[in-house]
């Protein structure tokens, strides 16, 4: 398979040239008015942070590319799907008041924002998945469906359950409505090591579905309740909980890949991602800890596979922060080094399979040709 071509710009500037042209700039070259968007409903999909999260994009990069899209004649909606789990996300007027509070609104970004699965997570179509092997139809937010373009725009950082987060992890789990997000997260459920569980009920209170109890100060998790999203294993600081069943990690990066696919297939995309605060955790959290690697840059492409094998080979090459989740693991004289900046960060994840199976069902190839844009 021929090289796919990824576009690179870092965020050096000269006085007098923003981050925000550099933005558009990158856009140009990397090739985005190939699209045709005249008259056509345009899907930036992008996350926008729970409250009390700092690591989000700024409403300013979106603002960029709705922008551009006008431009072009479209009619740009910035749009994401609602969440599983309690926070700040869990329906639309709820999603749309954070949104707001984090300051995207359409004199901020030039655009509206539609939840795209609706008011309860409810609103969705089934997409037939090609090359499909997790996953027959996914779930997919009607309003993403219905739009002529889509526009991936992504915060790039670490994920406690993914490894890490970009195009693939924003297109895919972030386009499933509510049922599409449980679907990808049931291959398995968590458990507890008493061992380690010291009590603090920190897990509980990220539990969507009441599934978490106590007894004699350790956490229980009824399996029967668990919907297996793994937000009490980002929420554990002692590692005392995770995932049953061994290849759930694999089959959630899998299905998160078919997901992808589904949403892209069949219509003209284009894949953005700004790898910049790179928190260990996912930006789905109400906070963030402090960033793991230094900002890196933008990258931009029509494969969203290369596109994320980029941003990972970037991030392997550059020097953990100080003071930071990965610093820290890394200087315990106990530590298994795993000489990977996502794992050590998060021992139990499982990122490479995501990547790979994007490829194997034909999303695109990891295979890439780095271009830099000044």
């Amino acid at each position: 398979m021929e090289k796919s071509k990824v576009y690179f710009t870092d965020f050096r500037v000269q006085v007098g040239v923003s981050l925000l042209q550099k933005l558009k700039t990158l856009c140009l070259v990397a090739g985005i008015k190939k699209i045709d968007m005249e008259g056509k409903f345009v899907a930036i999909k992008m996350h926008f942070g729970e409250l009390g999260n700092m690591a989000f994009l700024r409403p300013q990069y979106a603002k960029v590319v709705a922008d551009l899209v006008k431009e072009q004649g479209g009619i740009p909606f910035l749009t994401d799907c609602n969440t599983l789990y309690p926070g700040s996300r869990r329906h639309a007027p709820e999603h749309m008041d954070c949104a707001n509070l984090n300051g995207f609104n359409p004199t901020t970004t030039g655009c509206q924002i539609i939840i795209a699965d609706g008011l309860r997570g409810t609103d969705e179509t089934e997409v037939p998945v090609k090359n499909g092997v997790y996953v027959e139809k996914a779930k997919i937010g009607r309003a993403i469906m219905d739009a002529d373009v889509f526009i991936s725009l992504a915060h790039f950082k670490g994920h406690e359950m993914t490894g890490f987060g970009g195009a693939l992890k924003n297109i895919g789990m972030g386009s499933g409505s509510r049922a599409g997000k449980m679907e990808q997260h049931s291959s398995g459920k968590c458990v507890v090591d008493e061992a380690l569980c010291r009590g603090c009920r920190r897990c509980a209170k990220e539990c969507g579905s009441n599934a978490i109890t106590y007894e004699n100060n350790k956490a229980h998790i009824d399996k029967n309740i668990c919907k297996g999203c793994g937000r009490c294993i980002g929420a554990c600081t002692f590692n005392a909980i995770s995932n049953d069943e061994w290849d759930a990690g694999d089959k959630l990066d899998c299905k998160m890949a078919e997901y992808a696919q589904a949403v892209c297939q069949d219509r003209p995309c284009f894949h953005i991602n700004l790898a910049m605060d790179i928190s260990p955790n996912c930006d789905c959290h109400g906070d963030n800890d402090a960033a793991i690697l230094p900002n890196i840059g933008m990258f931009a492409s029509f494969d969203p596979v290369a596109l994320d094998q980029a941003c990972v080979d970037a991030c392997q090459k550059a020097a953990p922060m100080p003071n930071s989740q990965l610093s820290d693991n890394l200087a315990k004289p106990d530590w298994k080094h795993y000489h990977d900046h996502f794992m050590d960060s998060n021992p139990h994840v499982h990122w490479k399979e995501t990547l790979e199976h994007a490829e194997k069902i034909g999303m695109g190839t990891r295979e890439y040709e780095l271009i830099k844009v000044k």
